[in-house]
């Protein structure tokens, strides 16, 4: 069956191709989506608009770039996305499967080997993303060493696959940078875990040499503004780098992740040490936003947010900002949870007020993170099983389409009494500061917050239930 999808696309990739057409800078990119989440997908990098694909009636479908400029490109459909590398000449196909979106994924066709290991790379670096939790308590030395061998034995792959493929030199060199930025991410994540909050002073006393690799740093890169990796370590850096003027006066002991002046210090290094604006306004916007999100002062937020308007050059990003700011203010506690139209699973559109007839724990979630959702529905059940007195409900924030979100429901056999999803979920990200893919909060029976941003396993979540039943 594979290989007849495979065959049909490749054929009407070359009824699209003119031989009087100078193709150096045209390639094509398709393929089938099985269990699609909607009728279309969406293609970007960071230099280009988003450009909508639809799918055919096979749930199939074909795009060819104009002009290609050879780089990163991300794909998303139905929520989650992936992302491609495409040169010109490419003729790209694929088929996923949304019930696995990651792991179903399968590239064929000119340019598909390439991407294909990018695949099992991605995938082999959350394997290491798990491992780093009982890593970073080791030693700095031996945490050192194994993260470097780790590094080496995929520089060595690397080496054997660009022996036995055709690569381009800018594969091999994103391909690089992403092995190498994944090193240095973990190393400037160590010290957070290694001393942990109370002890993060000492992270000046780390062996001599520990971050020499930041010399070889490129903050300005814009071919690799794609790779996450990259985007990942700018992260962690100025996390640690503005640790400095932290600890400088003494004012501070235990570590603070949301300390203003902390969060203003990223800001200055951002703006002083990227000079790319491309880059530069996505590190702004993202710390910025991680600040906003978790910000329990409006007058910080607003500290926070005027410095970053004065940094960004990006319109569209500071217009996101404000209404991100704007959001989390109509959320601080004491405020009414705002109102917004939600569907049941009998297709019913509700009113969320309708619904909060008690105190009430709102579960927002994804059903593109089936690990995440598995987990807190599995503790929301506990929780409603200790605390009967505590409604507790849980709203789909990503399906575009009731028939994707029940077959979801239906096949992890949920009860569905208390599920919901958004009608219109770009709506509900925005009112609600959805930054990430959940968000919990909790209300006592007049719908008036008590808690807007926790999380199902915090310590604090059966203290803030008791507290909220306490309270009727």
């Amino acid at each position: 069956m594979k290989l007849i999808i495979v065959s049909i696309l490749t054929s009407f990739l070359c009824l699209g191709c003119d031989s009087k057409t100078n193709t150096a800078d045209i390639a094509y990119f398709g393929g089938e989506i099985v269990n699609p989440k909607n009728n279309y997908i969406t293609i970007y990098s960071k230099e280009s608009e988003r450009d909508t694909i639809p799918l055919d009636a096979q749930n199939r479908f074909i795009y060819k770039f104009d002009n290609l400029k050879a780089g990163l490109y991300h794909f998303t459909h139905g929520g989650e996305y992936q992302t491609l590398l495409i040169e010109p000449k490419d003729s790209i196909l694929i088929r996923l499967n949304t019930n696995d979106f990651d792991e179903s994924l399968v590239y064929t066709g000119i340019g598909s080997k390439k991407n294909n290991y990018f695949i099992k790379a991605f995938l082999n670096d959350e394997v290491v993303s798990k491992q780093f939790y009982k890593l970073q308590h080791l030693e700095p030395e031996i945490f050192e060493k194994s993260i470097y061998t780790a590094k080496q034995q995929r520089l060595d792959y690397l080496e054997r696959f660009a022996l036995e493929q055709e690569t381009s030199p800018l594969f091999k060199k994103i391909a690089e940078a992403s092995i190498n930025y994944s090193y240095y991410t973990y190393k400037e994540k160590y010290p957070f875990g290694y001393f942990g909050n109370n002890k993060l002073i000492h992270y000046k006393d780390l062996p001599e040499g520990f971050y020499d690799y930041r010399k070889d740093v490129d903050f300005n890169d814009v071919s690799l503004s794609g790779v996450y990796s990259y985007n990942k370590f700018m992260d962690w850096y100025f996390h640690n780098t503005a640790l400095k003027e932290y600890y400088q006066d003494g004012n501070h002991h235990k570590f603070n992740r949301q300390a203003l002046d902390y969060n203003l210090e990223k800001l200055r290094l951002i703006d002083s040490v990227i000079d790319n604006k491309t880059i530069k306004n996505y590190v702004l916007m993202h710390a910025t936003k991680v600040f906003v999100y978790n910000s329990a002062s409006a007058e910080q937020s607003q500290s926070m947010v005027d410095s970053y308007l004065e940094k960004s050059t990006n319109d569209d990003d500071k217009t996101y900002i404000k209404n991100l700011a704007n959001s989390t203010l109509s959320l601080y506690k004491g405020n009414k949870v705002p109102n917004i139209d939600i569907v049941d699973f009998n297709s019913n559109v509700i009113d969320l007020h309708d619904v909060i007839k008690a105190p009430t724990v709102i579960y927002c979630w994804s059903s593109n993170f089936k690990f995440s959702y598995r987990n807190n529905h599995y503790m929301m059940k506990s929780l409603k099983a200790k605390y009967p007195n505590m409604n507790f409900i849980a709203i789909n924030i990503n399906d575009m389409n009731t028939t994707s979100w029940k077959k979801t429901l239906n096949l992890l056999k949920y009860p569905t009494e208390n599920e919901y999803m958004f009608k219109n979920p770009n709506e509900a990200i925005q009112k609600f500061a959805i930054a990430n893919s959940q968000k919990v909060l909790i209300v006592d029976d007049k719908g008036l917050i008590i808690e807007a941003n926790t999380d199902l396993f915090s310590t604090d979540i059966e203290k803030l239930i008791e507290t909220t039943l306490v309270m009727e």
